[in-house]
């Protein structure tokens, strides 16, 4: 008489626990790079779009503000900054108070915005930076990343290096 199988063993059952286990413990901290190299990355790229606008202005000699439209005074041009959900700062209405711009009315401005609210704690803090070299160019770069918060500078997107 042939008794076939009619379950899983515990032993059985324990290997395919200790399988799921050891891959959950090598998924996650994965899945938690790759959220927060793809939080850094989206932030300098929604921060990368204020860059055409920054050179309209300069081209046309206005100064660089970032300012809700009422308070934009003759001469001045907004860069047309929207809310983002991973930059610190106040949210006001428009927005604006996420970015500062420094030195708008020359030719070598600087924007910068420090990453925050739904940022991930181990890249909240991290304050990006972009700036026109007198030659027309534009650089970027990333500081404030905490180590001890879980900053690693393999969250920083190529051309955008953390100091």
């Amino acid at each position: 008489m042939n008794h076939g199988q009619k379950g899983f063993t515990l032993i059985e059952l324990m290997i395919v626990v200790a399988i799921i286990g050891i891959l959950a413990a090598i998924a996650i901290p994965q899945y938690q790079d790759y959220t927060a190299r793809s939080q850094v990355t989206r932030a300098v790229s929604e921060m990368n779009s204020l860059r055409s606008g920054a050179e309209a202005a300069i081209l046309q000699g206005r100064e660089i503000v970032s300012d809700a439209p009422a308070n934009v005074a003759a001469g001045q041009e907004d860069l047309g900054w929207t809310t983002s959900n991973l930059l610190g700062g106040a949210n006001d209405d428009t927005g604006k108070a996420q970015i500062t711009v420094t030195g708008g009315n020359t030719a070598t401005p600087t924007i910068a915005a420090t990453m925050g609210n739904d940022a991930g704690a181990n890249v909240a803090g991290v304050t990006i930076t972009l700036t026109r070299g007198a030659d027309g160019s534009w650089s970027c770069g990333l500081t404030n990343g905490d180590t001890s918060a879980g900053w690693k500078d393999s969250y920083a997107p190529t051309g955008c290096p953390h100091s």
